[in-house]
């Protein structure tokens, strides 16, 4: 218990973790080029198999019992970010394979990053889950397309490339941990407990790793990168909120669609960036970026939601205090 504990209050410094270890990748490179590009798609497999044992197959029932909310996710996260990604890209003429990586990190799914800054928030887990298993299995599909759809005029890209990168490195390791679950149980359970922090870990090297190769480029255009990054993010996550409260969906519902639309898997566009990408050091940058950026803002927001939730909570309390005292 002692070192669950340990780990899942490491797991809530990822934020604080991201920013440092994208400073010392930029201050010194050597400390994580040893990871290797190839490495990469492994560490992405490892955090799909840790998010297999934490799903089940009654996960995915759960779609069914709330279709109208899980489909409204994934049709928010995969509207909203891919073309918001490519109105900064036009508006702000940034080069063209920084506008490449920009658009196909927002094409990705959410991560599993956000089910920890939902919990943090005070959100709806439970749809969180359901939202990132779901928008995982869209992204075989839909991530690829909506690459090409966006970014196709800036540099060739070959859907049906990152379709199969897609589904070895996310369905494959997936299915592998449900299953692992369904089956072995007692197995799955502990390697659950620890299976979160070991994703931030990965998530950490892959960032480190591509900060630190493209350290050069970063630094060369890191004010035009920022600016970009910064406000793809912004906009999915205010555009996440707004949206459902302006269809009447309860504050807990708007808070948890706001950080699955504003958090994507900043992992699995670094690894289709590496791969299909490699000679163009502007491609993964922006997906790297990414993984620091939506984690501070969604921390921000989650402290912020929380600590109001807090006060919610306490106001309705006087409230029913006083009213059973009159």
């Amino acid at each position: 218990m002692l070192l669950k504990s340990l780990a899942d209050g490491a797991t809530r410094l990822f934020p604080l973790w991201s920013i440092f270890v994208g400073l010392a990748a930029l201050y010194e490179p050597s400390l994580f080029l040893w990871y290797g590009k190839e490495a990469i798609s492994l560490g992405l497999g490892i955090i799909m198999l840790g998010m297999g044992l934490t799903l089940s197959l009654k996960d995915f029932a759960e779609v069914l019992k709330k279709p109208k909310l899980v489909c409204l996710g994934a049709l928010l996260q995969f509207s909203i970010m891919p073309a918001w990604a490519a109105l900064i890209a036009f508006v702000s003429n940034i080069p063209g394979e920084m506008a490449v990586g920009l658009i196909l990190v927002a094409s990705c799914p959410g991560g599993t990053a956000s089910n920890v800054v939902v919990f943090l928030a005070n959100g709806r887990v439970a749809l969180s889950v359901c939202l990132t298993a779901f928008s995982t299995l869209l992204a075989i599909v839909v991530t690829p397309w909506l690459t090409h759809l966006y970014a196709g005029h800036y540099l060739p890209i070959d859907p049906w490339a990152l379709t199969k990168s897609i589904f070895y490195i996310v369905l494959i390791p997936l299915l592998f941990g449900i299953s692992l679950k369904k089956f072995y149980p007692k197995v799955a359970r502990r390697s659950a407990n620890f299976s979160p922090l070991l994703s931030v870990l990965f998530i950490l090297l892959i960032v480190g790793f591509v900060l630190a190769a493209k350290r050069e480029t970063i630094l060369l255009h890191w004010q035009t990168m920022l600016g970009a990054v910064f406000l793809l993010h912004v906009g999915g996550f205010v555009l996440g909120y707004i949206l459902p409260c302006l269809i009447g969906e309860e504050k807990t519902v708007s808070r948890t669609l706001s950080i699955e639309v504003g958090m994507q898997n900043s992992g699995l566009g670094m690894a289709l960036a590496s791969k299909h990408f490699s000679s163009m050091p502007l491609v993964p940058a922006p997906c790297a970026l990414s993984a620091v950026m939506h984690c501070l803002i969604g921390s921000f927001l989650a402290a912020m939601w929380n600590r109001s939730g807090k006060q919610s909570e306490v106001k309705k309390s006087l409230e029913e205090l006083e009213s059973e005292a009159s």
